[in-house]
Order: structure tokens, then sequence, then C-alpha cells
């Protein structure tokens, strides 16, 4: 099977770095920096992915798009940018882009929109072969577009909940899957899109309760120009979008009762009016939706539809809270540290036995997500590891006399050790304060300067963050 190539049509700096994985995947990247060269590239090497800038110098990925158009088998575009509203997402969309994506680029998200590869002629099989048993993983992983991505899990509860999603993946079903946030709800929405029939087809996202019901209706089914102020020109909705494909209704019971009622139409007739229109819109959609509530007992209260309940609860799928799956904490504390040791060029990091100790006694109520930010600390704090209970906490009262003592060890034996002669060497040895300081600035950094949502990614209180912050600025830091 040959190598699959993608192309960055980017500023080498901006993404150059992603290339040593890609090659490890083994994948071919490619680099253009304006319109020519990049259809020039795709004639030649025809790569199964482009990932773009909005505009260049040179080159405007509308126009890419323009070309896309008219030209068979064009590979598929994703528009990436540092900044960006759902406007323009919105409207690269419309120009027929897969995706829009704020950066980074990072593996974990590139290797899921990956085309399958194209297998060579299988060559004539040789008689008397005889059946081969194959061993069963322990971390569930499924074949075709799925084994992009792993849900990894041991506990029989997680078993369970896999082998339904998919049973019914290939089917047109509605699923309704609940459980706390951060349990990987929409990870399984993914997962169930890639094993089914729409596979190359888009997958649509949108959360429910991020906006109002006014612009909510108009991100669902789309306006036409005049609707209301502001609607300078038609736009398609989220389910236009999505037609042949999925969409994934994100925190489902968040939505008022009003846009229920439209909804129940779409999923029953298959067609929908969009804001200020008069022509009525058929598609073509299989409808997911995730909640973190109960939400029989929301139906209950009257806040919740119960026809559009039924309608959506074809097929549910509950996702066990992380500290009722018993040992799969630990597997996936391993998981994300082999991650984060990657993406952060440092070496294997280990659990001692009094961090995984730790890591069994808490009770994780953010779930897989809050695991994952904390592992992504430790592996920041750790250093050259092992990993210990310390490295799991930040704020200063958490800090015991012992742990401190030890922190003050570590940084004299770093003083006292040569100087680093790599990247990675230099990460190793750095200041845990100084670490802290990174790791608080790369939260800021990824929430846009949300100090509450930054605050509730790293595990500390509001308050700890501002005095931080504090601190920093005093240090001349601009934050």
């Amino acid at each position: 099977m040959s190598a699959q190539t993608v192309l960055f049509i980017a500023e080498p700096q901006s993404v150059t770095a992603i290339f040593p994985t890609l090659k490890e995947a083994g994948l071919q990247a490619g680099l253009a920096d304006n319109l020519t060269g990049a259809l020039g590239f795709i004639k030649k090497s025809n790569p199964c992915i482009v990932f773009c800038r909005p505009k260049l110098q040179g080159f405007d990925a509308r126009a890419l798009l323009e070309q896309a158009q008219t030209i068979e088998g064009f590979p598929p575009i994703v528009v990436f940018s540092a900044t960006g509203s759902a406007e323009e997402a919105t409207q690269f969309l419309e120009l027929g882009a897969r995706d829009f994506w704020l950066e980074p680029l990072v593996w974990d998200k590139i290797k899921l929109i990956l085309p399958e590869p194209q297998p060579e002629p299988a060559p004539e099989p040789e008689p008397a072969a005889k059946p081969v048993a194959q061993a069963v993983p322990s971390s569930m992983t499924t074949p075709g577009a799925a084994s992009k991505f792993q849900i990894i899990g041991r506990h029989p509860a997680v078993l369970r909940v896999l082998a339904l999603a998919k049973q019914v993946a290939k089917s047109k079903a509605t699923v309704l899957i609940s459980g706390e946030s951060g349990t990987g709800k929409e990870m399984f929405a993914r997962y169930l899109h890639h094993n089914s029939d729409r596979a190359d087809k888009a997958f649509v996202a949108i959360n429910c309760a991020a906006l109002p019901e006014h612009l909510l209706e108009s991100e669902l089914f789309g306006h036409e120009k005049g609707a209301f102020t502001g609607a300078i020109n038609r736009k398609l909705g989220k389910f236009e979008l999505a037609d042949g494909g999925t969409i994934l209704l994100d925190e489902i019971t968040e939505m008022d009762l009003g846009l229920q009622a439209k909804l129940l139409r779409v999923l029953q007739e298959s067609e929908f009016d969009r804001v200020g229109g008069v022509e009525t819109v058929n598609v073509d959609v299989r409808v997911l939706a995730t909640t973190n509530r109960d939400i029989e007992g929301t139906v209950n209260e009257g806040k919740f539809r119960q026809d559009l309940f039924y309608r959506l609860n074809v097929i549910p799928l509950k996702l066990p809270a992380l500290k009722e799956r018993g040992e799969d904490v630990v597997l996936l504390a391993d998981f994300f540290v082999a991650k984060f040791s990657a993406t952060y060029g440092l070496g294997q990091l280990a659990f001692t036995a009094e961090a995984k100790k730790w890591l069994m006694s808490y009770e994780w109520p953010g779930n897989v997500r809050e695991l994952q930010n904390l592992m992504e600390r430790a592996v920041l704090l750790a250093g050259a590891g092992p990993i210990q209970p310390r490295h799991f906490l930040m704020g200063d009262e958490q800090w015991t006399p012992d742990d401190l003592a030890s922190v003050d060890a570590d940084q004299q034996a770093a003083s006292a050790a040569p100087p680093p002669s790599t990247p990675a060497e230099a990460m190793s040895v750095m200041p845990i304060h100084e670490m802290e300081k990174r790791l608080i600035l790369k939260s800021l950094q990824e929430t846009t300067g949300n100090r509450t949502r930054a605050a509730e990614l790293l595990g500390i209180s509001v308050r700890t963050l501002r005095n931080k912050l504090n601190e920093y600025k005093k240090q001349g830091v601009e934050v």
C-alpha cells in the first residue's frame, strides 16, 4: 500500500512541527504557499487531504475551493486559522470545505479526518491456507475508519456500550448518548459516524447550550436574506451542511421547547423551512444527540417534549462515569501520558505506586476530560519523571513541606547538571515554577483569555489563577 500524502498550504514555520509525526504514521507531507504551487502539487502527488490557511500572500482558500468544484476527485479541504468566527467557518463550509479548525494542528485531530487509504490489489490467495486465530486487544479498536482513534477501556460497562454502538452504527436510527460531562459522549458519536455507511460524508456537531433560541434556530436550519436584522445573505444551516452525513446535537436538553417542535418535524419528515423562508428543504441526515442530564426527569418536569424524547431515544447509550470504571483509570492515564510525552518531546514517563494509588482513589468529577487535562499537567510538571502524586496538584495549599523539599532537591540537582543540549532535555530540567507558568499561560491561550474556563481546565480555583497571574505581571510577563 503506497503512502498517503497530506498537503499543507501555509507558512512553513506554522506546520513543519507536525511533519515528523506524520512520517512516523507512514504519511508524506507536502508544502505550498500559493495557489499555482498548490494546484501543481495536487495534480502531481494526489494528496488525500489538504489543510490550508484562509489567506496568504498569493493564496486565497476561496479560490482553491472554487477550483475544487470543477475538478473531479479533488481532495477534501480543511481550512485552519489561529483565529476565526462561527460566521467565517460557516462561509467556508458553504463553499465546500470539509471542516474549519482553530490551531494548533495536532495529530490526534488530524488522524480522525484522514480518508481511508486505498489498498493495492491483493494477490491471489494460496490454496490450503488455514484460518489463523486473532487476539483481541485490551484497548477496544475497530477496523476501517474508526481505527483512526481508540476508545480505551476494559471495563464491562464500556465494552457493553461499545458493542451496542458497533451493532447499530450502520443503521439510520437516532441514538441518544447520555452520561456525565467529560465521559466521552462526543467520542462515541464520532465512533458511530466513522463506523457507518456515512463515514465519507460530513459529521457536523452543534452545542445546543451555547446559543440562545433565535440564534440556534438559524444555526440549525439556516436563514434567508433579510429574515432578521443582520441577515445580509442566505445562510445554510447545520442540517443542510450535514446532508448525507451525521449531525450531533450536543446537550439536547438545553433546547427551547418551541425549537424542539421544529426538530421533531425534521426527525419525522426529514424536512424543514429556513428562518424567513417559504421553500421546504429536504435532507437525509442521521441524528445523534447527547445529554448530561436526567432526560426522563426533564420530561416529567415539562421542560422537554415527551414525543421528541421517544423519537431520539430509539437507541440509548449510557456511558459510565470514570469513577465506576475501576482500572480503566490507570489504562487511560497511561494513554494520555504517552500522548503528551510525545507532544512535548519528552521520554516515556511512568507512575510511582503512590501516584497509581492516588489515581484509583480520586473521585474524578470531571471524568475522562479531567483525567486528560490532569495528565498533561503531570507530564509538564514531572519533567524527567517519574510521575508522583504532587504532579497532579497545583494550588499552593496542596503542596506539603516534603513535596517542596523534594522540588528543591530536584532544582539543586538540575543546577549541578551539565547544560541541556536539546529542547527536550531543556524541558526535562525546567524549574517547577516555570513549568507551572507555561501551563497556566497555555491554558489561557487555548481558552482565548477566559479565566473561568482556564481555571476549570487546570483544576484550580479562579482565585488561585488570578493570584498566579498577578504574580506573573509583577515579573513583567504580559497576561
